[in-house]
């Protein structure tokens, strides 16, 4: 048999006996001795509780996070982030604390940051990580590559901390904070921004 044709026509095996055989009642076959085991009937609260905490459509924002940043980096030649797992539980707790004031307030105290950090707010849930991070972006019009400065008084640093040249791993978060609106957090290592020098 065509070895591309075994593995479709094993999975068609598989599913029409596999359910006979799951369903055959062996306790009554002669020779074949099997202890059945009742299974606790699982309530609906359980399987709400359990749903909650697996976070269903983290995965998608985490690719959308992800794919976003590394669109912006990679024009400017820059080697994509990869995603950290650690950084990501980093944020989700720092999203979670913002939960209740959904206050655009960072992780750190002021000139105090282990990890570069990008935070968002936006009013209303309709925002996704692709909005953060276009906002983000949109501060290189306010950034000037020869001068390595922002224009008098705007903000670029959140660009900045996107292409970094030396940064290599992010992690993020967003979260319906309790009044409706939207709380986004990205966490970066090794951060940049720092004072005299250029991101790329």
């Amino acid at each position: 048999m065509n070895k591309q044709l075994q593995l479709p026509v094993f999975l068609v095996l598989l599913t029409v006996f596999m359910p006979r055989v799951l369903s055959h009642n062996f306790s009554q076959t002669p020779g074949v001795q099997v202890q059945i085991y009742k299974q606790n009937q699982v309530d609906n609260e359980t399987i709400y509780r359990v749903s909650k905490q697996l976070c269903w459509g983290c995965i998608s924002e985490s690719i959308e996070f992800l794919f976003a940043h590394n669109l912006v980096r990679a024009a400017k030649f820059e080697l994509p982030l990869a995603w950290n797992f650690q950084l990501e539980k980093y944020a989700r707790w720092w999203a979670g604390q913002r939960k209740g004031d959904c206050k655009l307030q960072h992780s750190f105290p002021e000139d105090d940051f282990k990890l570069g950090e990008n935070i968002f707010w936006g009013s209303g849930s309709a925002w996704r990580p692709l909005d953060a991070v276009t906002s983000w972006a949109s501060e290189v019009k306010y950034y000037t590559y020869a001068t390595n400065s922002c224009e008098a008084g705007q903000m670029c640093g959140h660009y900045t901390q996107i292409v970094w040249r030396n940064t290599q791993r992010m992690g993020c978060a967003r979260v319906v904070c309790d009044n409706g609106d939207i709380f986004m957090t990205c966490n970066y290592d090794p951060p940049g921004n720092y004072l005299g020098e250029r991101p790329y």
